[in-house]
């Protein structure tokens, strides 16, 4: 079993941690709480502007809708299991802030209220990878980097 798998070191026989979670976890999975709950809320409007309004497409509407909300899981369930301090939610934190990039360089190459958008998913994503790969962080869920398993 790999040490990503394993819970934090700090953690006593009933899993439960015995020290503080590090501030920089907490940021961590607030801003991926926030990614997904946004992705969620545009999947839920293109859906229901799918299935209400009078879209060009109504197939690709509801499509499109379903497929943000599930979507939204990814960075969901890793603010979840970074609160929890559970090595193996960082690679997800991370997969969806490097999947973030690109959208947000789209959006600045955009016209209208998407360069602002694009600017903010920048600063929200680069932000959390600083979070994500901080010492701190790595030490607070447990995860050990290459020789240096126990």
């Amino acid at each position: 079993m790999s040490s990503e798998q394993n819970p934090a070191p700090d953690t006593d026989a009933a899993g439960v941690a015995t020290e503080p979670r590090p501030r920089r976890l907490t940021y961590a999975a607030v801003l991926a709480a926030l990614e997904g709950a946004a992705l969620m809320a545009g999947g839920l409007g293109a859906l229901v502007l799918g299935l209400t309004g009078d879209p060009d497409d109504r197939q690709q509407a509801v499509t499109l809708g379903i497929t943000l909300m599930v979507l939204a899981l990814l960075p969901l369930l890793a603010a979840r299991g970074l609160l929890l301090r559970r090595g193996w939610s960082r690679g997800p934190a991370v997969i969806t802030q490097v999947m973030a990039l690109p959208v947000a360089y789209n959006l600045i190459h955009a016209d209208g209220l998407a360069i602002p958008a694009g600017i903010v998913l920048t600063a929200v994503a680069v932000t959390a990878l600083v979070l994500l790969v901080n010492g701190e962080t790595t030490r607070a869920l447990g995860i050990k980097g290459p020789g240096r398993a126990e």
